[in-house]
């Protein structure tokens, strides 16, 4: 049975590579189409926040500046989380970071850790959709109100409700048999590969393949 972490981070910036770093971290555990567990932390990593990014956030120095370091956090997340493939919305962004923290931390590498993109696959599977912002699509897909955008444990909840949207329509479109095997992490980070307007074909490669092996 797979368990995939959905995370995301807040940061004050958009890039580690150009200085920014996180402000907060949050971990959503995913098993079975169920949330399992979850994780959220401020963390301190000595950054100032400017204040277009508090005013986005709600999160000021202050509360950074209370909050445990940003080593001791990603220790706790990284031992979270460890085994489990990643999904996040946008996920470069957040793989990005992710790398930066765990490096600056002393983090060893976890192989397990390769991530999904929510919005790449959102792309894909719902081209109809006004745009793809996590925002948008939780609106469209009437997703469950988890509290304030652009707070790490609220975007991750959604993003793993959307994770599990996007799967299930999927699946409704796909699965030939009630006995065909489920979409999983690696399938889905087969899919956010596939060129725009080849899902179908990539569905109907994969059914084949599966006849084939059974």
């Amino acid at each position: 049975m797979e368990t995939v972490a959905v995370i995301d981070f807040e940061t004050t910036g958009i890039s580690p590579g150009q200085g920014a770093r996180a402000t907060e971290i949050a971990a959503v555990l995913l098993r079975d189409g169920e949330i399992v567990g979850s994780y959220q932390s401020l963390m301190n990593a000595g950054a100032w926040i400017p204040p277009f990014i508090e005013s986005l956030t709600g999160i000021s120095n202050a509360m950074v500046a209370a909050a445990p370091p940003a080593h001791a956090v990603m220790r706790e997340v990284m031992a979270f989380t460890r085994g489990c493939p990643m999904v996040a919305h946008n996920a470069s962004f957040d793989r990005s970071f992710w790398l930066a923290e765990a490096a600056a931390a002393g983090c060893s590498s976890d192989p397990a850790h390769r991530f999904a993109c929510t919005m790449l696959l959102a792309r894909r599977i719902y081209p109809e959709a006004p745009n793809h912002k996590l925002g948008s699509l939780a609106a469209l897909h009437r997703l469950p109100d988890n509290g304030r955008a652009h707070r790490a444990l609220a975007d991750a909840m959604t993003a793993a409700q959307l994770w599990l949207r996007l799967q299930h329509d999927l699946q409704e479109r796909w699965v030939a048999t009630p006995a065909a095997a489920p979409l999983t992490h690696e399938a889905m980070c087969e899919l956010q590969r596939t060129p725009r307007g080849g899902i179908e074909r990539w569905l109907r490669e994969r059914a084949d393949r599966q006849r084939e092996a059974v």
